[in-house]
């Protein structure tokens, strides 16, 4: 109604351009986030929806967490974000275009998985949420849904370069798998399924700190702003080398809206948090990364963009792996390696004194802006 009023009315055509919607997004977003959150943290705090710190996996992180009073933080903050991001998306993103709608089917869907679990952990006695394989299946099943629908997409619309994937360093490099036909197209559902999935789980394991996976998510979500904005315009696309994506451009109202709601629940997550992200916010946070990638055909670059959340992944994964084949040694003081800086200060050696949670917190947001920095040069490099 506004559009109307404004375009046909007034012939006011600032909502034409997608500069402006991205930024009312980002304002948008943060707005609500900020309007939303203190009555949802009150609500929380009455209704005893607080983390509990014994499901942590580690007695260590279970003292340390009961020591800074983390029991009594409640959780599930991550409700009033995705809110937050899904209204401002609606009110501001086109909604004709297929990116913006999968956008928002698969944050939605993972949304919906992480409540289910954060809603299973908090009410069920000695429950621990969904079991792996649970949590899986539903991260799964959200994701190859969206990611069938924007194959069969590529097929009627005739768009088949939308499967290929395209190399950092190489200009004119590009791998195409729809040519290998239905294997390629099997290949294109496992890699961009992983590339999703290990986004979500990342910023799962990331979200440990107080500000750390929301402040590091919007400096990378600031890197796929300008990756969506540049792939949708051919002329910057032929001039950079880049491939051009029609129509991609409309993300980067999606990832404004992103950032703007991260702004919003940073206010109350920062140290000290007043409320926990929770799984139902980091879920689908790094779901929408990962989407961003995908349409801007950034998803070998998404490593270096989400620079923190690939090095908590990893760490995490790799102490995991080595306990289990050799008895429960461990390769690095604590993993995720947020925890070992904060508590040992050191990576494979115990130091006397940790750093404090904010020095880690805002360290780590420096090397996330120095990963999303260097990924942006590689505009150039190609």
């Amino acid at each position: 109604m506004l559009y109307a009023i404004l375009h046909d009315w007034l012939g006011v055509r600032l909502f034409g351009y997608i500069s402006f919607r991205a930024a009312l997004a980002a304002l948008s977003g943060f707005a609500l986030a900020l309007w939303w959150g203190r009555p949802m943290i009150a609500w929380l705090k009455r209704h005893r929806v607080k983390e509990n710190v014994s499901d942590t996996g580690s007695y260590e992180l279970s003292r340390v967490a009961k020591e800074a009073g983390k029991d009594s933080t409640p959780t599930m903050g991550g409700s009033f974000l995705v809110a937050a991001l899904l209204a401002a998306v609606l009110l501001c993103a086109r909604l004709d275009n297929l990116y913006v709608v999968l956008a928002v089917l698969l944050t939605a869907g993972l949304a919906a998985v992480g409540f289910v679990d954060d809603y299973k952990k908090l009410t069920i006695p000695n429950c621990t949420g969904l079991t792996a394989s649970a949590k899986m299946l539903g991260l799964s099943c959200v994701t190859l849904g969206v990611l069938v629908s924007y194959v069969l997409y590529a097929h009627t619309s005739g768009r088949w370069t939308a499967l290929d994937l395209y190399p950092p360093f190489f200009k004119n490099v590009a791998i195409p798998l729809a040519r290998a036909g239905a294997i390629g197209i099997a290949v294109f559902l496992a890699f961009e399924w992983l590339v999703v999935v290990g986004s979500a789980n990342a910023v799962n394991i990331t979200d440990g700190m107080d500000g750390l996976a929301a402040g590091c998510m919007i400096i990378s979500a600031s890197a796929l702003v300008v990756f969506c904005y540049v792939t949708g315009r051919p002329d910057w696309t032929a001039y950079l080398n880049l491939p051009h994506v029609s129509h991609a451009s409309e993300m980067a109202v999606v990832g404004a809206a992103l950032i703007g709601a991260c702004m919003g629940f940073l206010w109350y997550n920062a140290y000290p948090a007043q409320v926990f992200m929770g799984d139902s916010g980091s879920l689908p946070l790094g779901g929408i990364m990962a989407w961003m990638a995908l349409v801007s055909k950034q998803e070998l670059v998404l490593p270096l963009i989400a620079s923190v959340f690939v090095l908590d992944l990893l760490t995490s994964f790799l102490q995991t792996f080595w306990a289990k084949r050799h008895s429960g040694r461990r390769i690095f003081t604590m993993a995720p390696i947020h925890h070992g800086l904060q508590h040992y200060g050191g990576v494979f050696v115990k130091q006397a004194h940790g750093w404090h949670e904010v020095q880690v917190v805002v360290r780590f947001w420096i090397l996330a802006a120095c990963g999303a920095l260097a990924s942006l040069a590689l505009l150039k490099v190609r």
